[in-house]
């Protein structure tokens, strides 16, 4: 199964960027949507930014809106999540999922996407 690793995440005070990447171990060719998660303590895991990667449609939280965009690098196996204006409600843990999916239930809050990488942590200071 594909393994997807996570980096880019850090510390940053509100009103700066930060930009996720997501490797991918191989190319899989039964994935067609890509999506970023996060998950603050205490509350439950959300759907970010999705990616439909047949015709580049997007979803996006109604929260992050026209602040981050998602974006799918095929020649290097990596997806990335451009993240702008952070505010501290931004700060949780993002992971990084992809899978197979009608394009309807991938541009979605409720992606249900199956393979997940283990995350990275990004903390936006006030």
């Amino acid at each position: 199964q594909v393994k997807l690793v996570e980096s880019g995440g850090g510390s940053v005070q509100a009103g700066g960027s930060l930009r996720l990447s997501c490797l991918a171990s191989e190319y899989t060719y039964n994935t067609n949507c890509v999506g970023w998660f996060r998950q603050a303590p205490g509350q439950e895991r959300e759907a970010v930014a999705t990616l439909y990667t047949r015709d580049l449609s997007t979803y996006y939280a109604d929260s992050v809106k026209d602040r981050f965009t998602i974006s799918q690098d095929n020649a290097k196996n990596t997806s990335y999540l451009q993240m702008n204006s952070l505010k501290p409600e931004d700060t949780a843990m993002y992971y990084c999922a992809q899978g197979l999916r009608l394009k309807d239930r991938c541009l979605s809050r409720e992606p249900r996407l199956t393979a997940w990488g283990q995350g990275t942590q990004v903390t936006v200071s006030s």
